[in-house]
């Protein structure tokens, strides 16, 4: 089975895991899922991950985050850059989201980074997604 875009998979099966309530979801892993997974877990959106190193493929697990109504924390997963169409912007365009409630992922030339650091150290890049 070939992945076309492997970060709208990833972005799909969590907040699939979410709906359903899962505690966790795991995912086949890449550098770049690993770094978004990173983000999320600096900026409090999921309690964690670790990869599990196996054969043929190493796993990406997430453990997903929720108030303490059940609900998730994370409420919408969005791809903005997709293989057809990539979106990039520059330092000064890097979007807010709902008001800064949420956070906007890029790759930029330092690294996959959350859209407040990006910012922070002036860079722009591909816009991956943004979370909320």
């Amino acid at each position: 089975m070939s992945m076309t875009d492997p970060i709208a998979d990833l972005l799909a099966r969590i907040g699939n895991a979410l709906m359903a309530r899962h505690p966790r979801v795991d995912v086949p892993f890449s550098r770049i899922k690993g770094e978004i997974a990173r983000i999320l877990k600096e900026e409090g959106m999921i309690e964690g991950y670790r990869v599990i190193e196996q054969q043929p493929r190493s796993v990406l697990q997430i453990s997903l985050r929720y108030g303490p109504g059940g609900e998730g924390v994370i409420s919408g997963l969005e791809r903005v850059s997709k293989p057809g169409r990539r979106v990039f912007c520059g330092r000064g365009e890097i979007p807010t989201v709902l008001a800064g409630l949420g956070i906007t992922i890029l790759s930029t030339s330092r690294g996959v980074l959350s859209g407040r650091e990006a910012r922070k150290q002036g860079l722009g890049g591909e816009l991956l997604c943004q979370v909320w």
